[in-house]
């Protein structure tokens, strides 16, 4: 038993530095995402952006002599997977485009609270109400970051609140995909979604692609690869230790966010940046390391 625990312990913190270098990447990515989407369609920068990541995981397969497409690939949590990254990225996108920006991402990062219930409900983790109550604060710093008002709260609101689900579910059918999906299929399939995504988008919002500019295709190649090691980073985070202890350190996605805008965009950091950010970095740090005096997690298997 001492030994099983200790090696749940290993598995959750390396799995928790998987998420922060993943979360460190997004934030690079949306940096770079932002600027090529001032002058590009967005749906032709998520197409390009699922083009770019799928030749890479495709070249990492074919390097490391595997085949991009095996049975399992079609197995219910990949079929599952891929329906719910589509909605996940066509669905966040709508509401960005539809609803404030700061409503959007608040909706956003009750991710860790679906995925944690998730986790319960059909992984058999057991999450104790301390764990719980650490995720609640976690939340609660995001709340003061952003500090949504009243008003960006509508009907609307509900696409984030699908597409916030979309990524839950996704993160989800990682953690169930079968063993022989290894990451780099998942990062295969995973840019196919947003391929997905971006003509979807595009069709939908009717615009029209042009042949991008050099600086253009410089910045969105850039952002496919720190993207494609995020996706990376990522997969790894869902698929080490427990889903419930792992998955609250999406929340450093926001303090890499604020260090970005303070560098390049001349943000500045407020009390309730400051007051957010500790209330995150706490309650992830008191997920990731209390001691805990059993087992949490029974009977779910560990793929790296």
């Amino acid at each position: 038993m001492a030994q099983t625990t200790e090696t749940s312990r290993k598995d959750n913190l390396v799995g928790s530095l998987w998420m922060i270098a993943a979360m460190a990447a997004f934030a690079i990515e949306d940096a770079l995402v932002k600027d090529a989407a001032q002058t590009l369609p967005v749906g032709e920068v998520l197409a390009l952006l699922g083009l770019g990541g799928m030749f890479l995981f495709a070249a990492k397969l074919k390097f490391d002599r595997e085949l991009l497409f095996i049975k399992d690939v079609l197995s219910l949590p990949m079929r599952i997977r891929i329906v719910f990254e589509v909605i996940g990225r066509l669905f966040y996108v709508l509401a960005i485009a539809f609803i404030p920006l700061s409503t959007a991402t608040v909706i956003l990062q009750a991710t860790p609270l679906v995925v944690v219930t998730g986790a319960v409900l059909f992984l058999g983790e057991r999450v104790s109400p301390l764990r719980w109550l650490a995720i609640f604060i976690g939340l609660i710093g995001v709340i003061l970051i952003i500090q949504p008002g009243f008003d960006g709260f509508s009907q609307l609101s509900l696409l984030a609140v699908i597409g916030m689900i979309g990524f839950a579910g996704r993160d989800l059918a990682s953690r169930m995909a079968p063993p022989s999906i290894g990451t780099a299929r998942l990062g295969f399939y995973g840019f196919l979604s947003i391929l997905i995504s971006g003509l979807i988008y595009s069709i939908w919002a009717g615009e029209v692609y042009r042949l991008p500019s050099q600086a253009e295709l410089l910045t969105i190649m850039i952002a496919t690869v720190v993207g494609v090691v995020a996706y990376s980073c990522l997969m790894k985070a869902m698929r080490t230790g427990e889903v419930s202890a792992v998955t609250p350190f999406r929340y450093t996605r926001l303090l890499f966010g604020c260090s970005l805008g303070l560098l390049f965009f001349r943000e500045e950091f407020t009390a309730s940046i400051l007051i957010g950010s500790a209330l995150i970095v706490s309650s992830g740090l008191f997920i990731g390391w209390r001691p805990r005096r059993k087992v949490v997690s029974e009977g779910i298997g560990v793929s790296n």
